[in-house]
């Protein structure tokens, strides 16, 4: 077995990128404090070709050091917006007929898993702020709420991890299957 070269990868360029078919998914990110995760959250929203990323309230928004460190050029491809709340954008997403989704541990949540897509739908996936999560009037707002089972001694996953393994779950139900 051997690695694959990066022509072998067959990888869009950013125009092509931007012009072609893109996943009925929005992340939004509510009050994420770590440049990090931000990068982590641009690059992974390339790679499954999302729609869009909301940058809400302390986000940090590019251009910014240490997001690219993370991102690896992704805030080029992928689209983002900056709000100063999130509020804001959701009432936008609401507007739109986007599915609010917030990823919370919740009473009457849907773990992961048990959750059903439905590919006549827009999601919006709203992603909290690494210590306090998804903020509570936020969770007023939203038409559902998914959960990713642990089994461990911490109350909770690095919010870029819990991305990638949330859209991952949403693209294969959504274009894979």
């Amino acid at each position: 077995m051997r690695k694959l070269s990066m022509e072998e990868l067959n990888r869009v360029d950013i125009d092509s990128f931007k012009n072609q078919e893109k996943i009925p998914i929005v992340v939004v990110l509510d009050n994420v404090r770590s440049m990090h995760n931000v990068g982590s959250t641009f690059r992974t929203a390339d790679g499954f070709a999302i729609e869009k990323i909301f940058l809400c309230g302390i986000t940090g928004t590019p251009p910014h050091r240490e997001i690219e460190k993370t991102a690896l050029g992704a805030t080029q491809s992928v689209n983002w917006e900056y709000c100063p709340n999130t509020t804001t954008a959701i009432e936008q997403l609401k507007k739109e007929h986007y599915t609010l989704l917030a990823i919370e541990q919740a009473s009457g949540s849907t773990v992961l898993q048990n959750f059903e897509t439905d590919s006549q739908k827009k999601y919006a996936l709203i992603f909290g702020n690494e210590v306090h999560g998804v903020s509570d009037e936020i969770m007023q707002a939203i038409d559902g709420c998914i959960e990713i089972p642990q089994f461990g001694t911490k109350h909770s996953l690095n919010v870029s991890v819990t991305i990638g393994i949330v859209l991952w779950q949403f693209v294969q139900k959504l274009k894979l299957l």
